[in-house]
Parts: structure tokens; sequence; C-alpha cells
């Protein structure tokens, strides 16, 4: 195989991999960074793309979050790679953040009581059957009632940055090919001998 590695990974070095990025976070969040600003489309197709996968992310339904953020970037006129990459957002490092605070809001807007800290009776063999009613009052309804306001709170803010960042790399892509046009232009009338 011509890009095949001479030692294969082991199941830990890629388990580390998905984990960790091989070189730095700093880098592995500016070339997420290009990868959205570099791709073709308007600066509000790009932004409600990112934005509907940031909502997607913060909603209960692993699994599901690519195919609920597609559909919310299709009904926004959303870009479908800007809204994948939007999903990105929730990973291994940042789940337990966003199920923590989802779980609580949730229950703070529902005023539940908090239960006791142990997993519902037969919580495995509920999961286990697909029996969700088992889980769906103490734990699930309260994240998805609290993931509205913070998905709709995150997605907003990721829409006006990704926006107003999109706009300007696309301008400033605009001006630099124009200032190219220019100069080429200019090169060949002087080589024409027309001034």
């Amino acid at each position: 195989m011509l890009f095949r590695r001479r030692q294969p990974e082991t199941r830990l070095q890629r388990l580390r991999a998905a984990l960790w990025p091989r070189r730095s976070w700093r880098r592995s969040l500016r070339y997420m960074q290009k990868r959205v600003l570099r791709l073709r489309a308007t600066p509000h197709a790009i932004a409600a793309g990112v934005a509907a996968g940031v909502f997607a992310t913060f909603t209960p339904f692993l699994g599901f979050h690519f195919l609920l953020a597609f559909a919310i970037a299709w009904m926004l006129a959303g870009n479908l790679p800007a809204a994948a990459l939007g999903c990105l957002l929730g990973n291994p490092a940042t789940y337990p953040l966003i199920w923590a605070s989802t779980y609580e809001t949730g229950r703070y807007l529902l005023a539940s009581e908090v239960p006791d800290g142990h997993a519902p009776e037969g919580l495995g063999a509920a999961l286990s059957h697909m029996d969700l009613a088992a889980v769906w009052q103490p734990y699930l309804k309260p994240m998805l009632i609290g993931s509205l306001p913070l998905g709709l709170g995150f997605a907003g803010l990721s829409y006006v940055a990704v926006f107003l960042a999109a706009r300007s790399f696309q301008a400033a892509k605009h001006r630099r090919t124009e200032t190219g046009r220019r100069l080429r232009s200019e090169r060949l009338a002087l080589g024409d001998g027309t001034p």
C-alpha cells in the first residue's frame, strides 16, 4: 500500500490519538479554524452550518448528532460540511462538561428533585432492552430541557463568531485576488508595449 505505515499503530496508540491530538491542541484548533473558513459558501451558510452542529452537540441524542445537525443546517440554508465540523465540539473531553451542564440546567428549569446519586434501578437492563422510559424522567428529560437554552446560546455565539470570521476571511481573499489580477494585467500591458 502506498500510504501505509511501516509500523502499524497499536490499539493504545490509536486510542491516545483519538483522545489527544498528535501535535498540540493549538495546532489542531488552528487546523479546524482554517477548514471552516476555507469552505466555499457564503458567510451565512458557513456560520449557520457550524451553529447547527454546535446546537446538535448539546442534545442528549448521542449517535444522532450529525443527522440532527444536517437537518437543522438544511432548514437554515447552512453548509452541511460546516455542520459536521460544528459537531466536533462534542468529543470525549467536552461531553462530560456538556452533559453535566445540560442536566443541571434542565433540573433547574424543571425544578426537579435531585436523585440520590444512584442510577435508577435496572439502568443497565433498561438500556440493553432499549427501555428508555426507565431513564427518561430522572435523566434524559432534564438533559433534553437543559440542552435547549444552552445549545441555542452557544449556537448563537458560534454563529456570530464564525460569520464575522468567514466574512473577514473571504473579503481578504477577494482583495488578494483582485490585487493579483490587477498586477497581472499591468504586466501584460507592459509586455505588449502599451502604456
